[in-house]
């Protein structure tokens, strides 16, 4: 199947303009009026100490210097940070009060520059941040951004997903640098900072909370048409009723539009009154059980790595993976833009949401060959068999953890969190799983995917790859294989490529999905398995078990075909 036509893998028509990414970044609280500062940056590269004269090169943000969309003639090395430059003039009656720089994400460790000061910093390369660049920005006239960024990919301090600076096999090409969207937005002296929203559709209501709330009105909408209105508290709260709300679900993803307003600052979100919970080892959708079938989704792309080349791409994926019948979407140690969660949200995509692991080298005997031939599972105290033995390292995974929940609090899609996977980084998983829990009570956690299980969460979570699909019920946790299959086809025609078991052809691949689906899943149905998640939505560099090649010009299987082996197993009964 061929889905060239229905969208580009590369900017197309966005590089007449050369301003890639044009959408605005966070519709989960969408201001009406913004500058993009994506295209063309000056560009270069210096050691740690020294702040280069003159940048020569140039870049295409957003993408990181190791893809080859961002056209620059390098990347960073050891001992090295990327600096990127340009000038910017604001437009007639753009300024309001306050000038907020905003930054999708940028890895890992950042530093900006406006007119020759220093505005603000930030580390961790998967959460946005904003920099109030007020004092430092003349309203009148060009203004001058400089902005550094140093990587620490696999040195312990930051987390880095699946990155590597040495790739291969399951690990692929690391990233540097800016990575998403930057953009400006002015806002008046008193604004709205941020919006957090927990639906509760047991009690048919949804509850906001805002900082310093007073003076705060809002406007809530259905399908168009206002259906309430009202303030906040002083405190920053408020409860709306909501007696006849409508539940978001994968069939039908409704979503309530809001509208925020404190003075001249206009905010735009929306919700989704949806519940998830765990019921002995049941998984409960707006009360009722529901069976997951995902696709292990990495995020990469061939011409963006990091990156998605443009939005339709990202739409591409989901539409494609629905298509084919899945429900759910593991995102894998990595976080993406959040145009990619608002449209799963509007599309009706469940998203299994990993948290991005770090530390450095760790025992590969014991976190990997152990568990896979012995089945053991390691106390994880012992932090240097994880690669945990740097303190700072641990507590900057914790503070990584708080602000990517932050991140994807309002996201209706994300029903559940993966605190680690298969050993990599692993560390105090009981007490790290508790104070997720503090952090969000309303999603589910897969404490220790594949291994290495400390016995909490609310999921018992294996990965199978060499043997047949089993399955033990436990009385107090969901049942889930979140990882399997991984059978590979190759049509790159490069060779050198990793999967967990090769097919020939279009049909050896679509045997092998049979058996693996009807013969094995199947019958677990009656053994109370809840998730099975397929391993992988789309090629990856040297992987070559995608069910899409990696430049998504290919649906390996026949969609239909896909279709039907995800409705039996969905489905009360197997067809």
């Amino acid at each position: 199947m061929d889905r060239a036509a229905d969208r580009s893998t590369r900017l197309g028509r966005l590089e007449e303009d050369n301003l890639p990414l044009n959408e605005y970044p966070r519709p989960q609280f969408m201001r009406p009026d913004w500058l993009n500062l994506n295209g063309i940056w000056e560009f270069g590269v210096s050691p740690l100490d020294q702040i280069p004269e003159e940048l020569e090169g140039s870049i295409l943000v957003p993408f990181s210097p190791e893809a080859p969309l961002s056209g620059a003639d390098r990347a960073p090395g050891t001992g090295e940070k990327a600096w990127y430059g340009r000038s910017f003039t604001l437009p007639e009656g753009f300024f309001k009060g306050r000038l907020l720089l905003n930054f999708g994400a940028v890895d890992q460790i950042c530093q900006v520059y406006v007119n020759g000061h220093l505005a603000g910093e930030h580390s961790g390369g998967y959460t946005p941040f904003t920099v109030d660049i007020t004092r430092f920005v003349l309203k009148a006239g060009k203004n001058r951004l400089l902005v550094s960024a140093e990587d620490r990919t696999e040195l312990g301090t930051g987390s880095y997903g699946k990155q590597s600076t040495s790739p291969g096999g399951i690990w692929y090409t690391a990233q540097s640098g800016i990575w998403q969207t930057v953009w400006l937005e002015s806002v008046p002296e008193e604004y709205i900072p941020e919006l957090r929203i927990t639906p509760d559709p047991e009690e048919k209501r949804v509850l906001l909370e805002i900082p310093d709330g007073g003076g705060t009105d809002y406007a809530v909408f259905a399908d168009g048409k206002r259906i309430c209105t009202g303030s906040f508290s002083a405190e920053g709260k408020a409860e709306i009723g909501l007696p006849d709300c409508i539940l978001w679900t994968p069939e039908n993803p409704f979503l309530y539009d809001i509208l925020l307003k404190r003075g001249e600052d206009l905010v735009k979100s929306y919700f989704a009154m949806r519940s998830v919970r765990r019921e002995g080892n049941s998984l409960l959708l707006n009360g009722k059980p529901i069976r997951l079938s995902g696709l292990l989704d990495q995020g990469y792309w061939p011409d963006g790595l990091y990156t998605a080349p443009s939005d339709e791409a990202m739409v591409f994926d989901i539409e494609t993976a629905k298509e084919m019948g899945f429900n759910l979407l593991r995102k894998h140690v990595k976080v993406e833009p959040l145009r990619w969660y608002y449209h799963c949200d509007r599309l009706g995509m469940l998203v299994w949401q990993d948290i991005p692991n770090g530390g450095d080298s760790y025992s590969a005997f014991w976190t990997r060959d152990v568990p896979l031939t012995l089945g053991m599972q390691l106390k994880d105290r012992k932090y240097g068999r994880f690669g945990r033995k740097y303190e700072p390292g641990r507590k900057r995974f914790e503070e990584e953890l708080a602000d990517i929940v932050r991140t994807l609090q309002a996201c209706p899609s994300v029903i559940a969190w993966t605190l680690f996977n298969e050993g990599w980084g692993q560390f105090d998983t009981r007490r790290l799983t508790d104070r997720l829990r503090e952090l969000d009570p309303t999603r589910l956690i897969d404490s220790a995917s594949g291994w290495h299980d400390q016995g909490g969460g609310d999921f018992c979570s294996r990965h199978i790859y060499f043997q047949k699909l089993k399955f033990s019920l436990e009385s107090s946790r969901i049942g889930a294989i979140t990882e399997c299959g991984g059978y590979g086809l190759d049509l790159s025609g490069k060779g050198g490529s990793f999967s967990y078991r090769k097919a020939r052809d279009q049909a050896g691949l679509e045997k092998l999905l049979t058996k693996l689906y009807r013969g094995e899943l199947l019958p677990l149905k009656s053994k109370g398995l809840v998730c099975c998640i397929y391993t992988q939505l789309s090629d990856v560099e040297q992987e070559r078990n995608g069910l899409l090649t990696a430049d998504r010009e290919t649906v390996k299987i026949d969609v239909e075909r896909m279709r039907k082996l995800n409705r039996a197993w969905l489905e009360d009964s197997p067809q």
